[in-house]
């Protein structure tokens, strides 16, 4: 399985903070957005990544992450010229995935709880169809909707609908089968002329094929559009690591646990960052594997 993290956008919603940088490269807290989506796909174990943005900013991820190897993983580039729409992505990295399944998550959502590595285990897991996961909230006009049998199966998904199904939003994480890019091509634009994944994952629910992953009391799923989500999030980051002692998207930490890199590699990226928290936290994790052989 392939990765992408979409990380377009004009970030409109947060101008003027977002007129000379991009939405995805701010920080969350202590480190830079598009860490906390890098940091689902690597716990998913997903090594090879495709960083979509625009083009003014793409050389941005570049500098911010070269080629990965640094946490272990393998990471492409690719250019979205204009916004226009989350299916946009399958098209864009349809080279990259080749006949490869594909998760696709949204470089500007936060996802945090016990248990949620498994919630990735399971829908890498399934050989074909789609997953996506939904998150109960007050207000669902405002996203994605899906609607669930007894079965706990799609039997409805609509975009931001006036009169909602249900209270079950689709967050920015979703998993695919290897029929994804084929099944984008025949998404047609909507009346805002985007590519809507909504559209997409219709499509795997017509199948009868569009898996569903509830998260319940215990997650947090948090999206940063706006200037008060993004103090939100960063608050969210800060209490619950100031509480633990333990770091929220830490790359390093993730990759050393998945067995990507060694416990000498990740000493060196430690003693990068050792001015910090979260250096310090990852020398602490060296000292403490040191005497153990990987």
């Amino acid at each position: 399985m392939r990765g992408i993290i979409l990380a377009g956008g004009t970030g409109s919603r947060l101008h003027p903070a977002t007129l000379a940088i991009n939405k995805q490269l701010l920080p969350i807290y202590d480190k830079p957005m598009i860490y906390y989506p890098m940091a689902v796909l690597m716990m998913a174990g997903i090594t090879e990544i495709l960083i979509i943005s625009s083009p003014e900013y793409i050389d941005n991820y570049r500098r911010l992450f070269e080629d990965g190897s640094e946490i272990g993983i393998e990471i492409s580039y690719a250019v979205q010229p204009a916004p226009e729409g989350l299916a946009q992505a399958f098209l864009i990295g349809a080279d990259f995935l080749g006949d490869q399944p594909a998760a696709l998550i949204l470089g500007d959502n936060i996802f945090h709880g016990s248990g949620f590595i498994e919630l990735l285990a399971s829908a890498r897991r399934r050989k074909s169809g789609a997953t996506v996961f939904a998150y109960q909230v007050r207000d669902p006009s405002a996203y994605g909707v899906v609607e669930l049998d007894a079965a706990g199966m799609a039997v409805s998904i609509e975009e931001k609908p006036r009169e909602p199904k249900s209270d079950l939003a689709v967050t920015g994480l979703y998993f695919y089968d290897n029929r994804v890019v084929e099944l984008a091509r025949r998404v047609t634009p909507s009346a805002r002329g985007e590519l809507e994944i909504t559209d997409l994952n219709r499509m795997y629910m017509e199948l009868g094929e569009l898996h569903v992953e509830q998260m319940g009391r215990g997650y947090a799923w948090l999206d940063t559009g706006t200037h008060e989500s993004l103090i939100e999030a960063g608050e969210f980051v800060r209490v619950v690591q100031n509480r633990t002692g333990m770091q929220i998207a830490s790359l390093e930490e993730i990759a050393f646990q998945q067995g990507f890199i060694n416990v000498a590699q990740l000493r060196k990226r430690g003693e990068l960052f050792a001015k910090t928290e979260y250096g310090r936290s990852l020398l602490a994790l060296a000292d403490k594997h040191s005497g153990l052989k990987r």
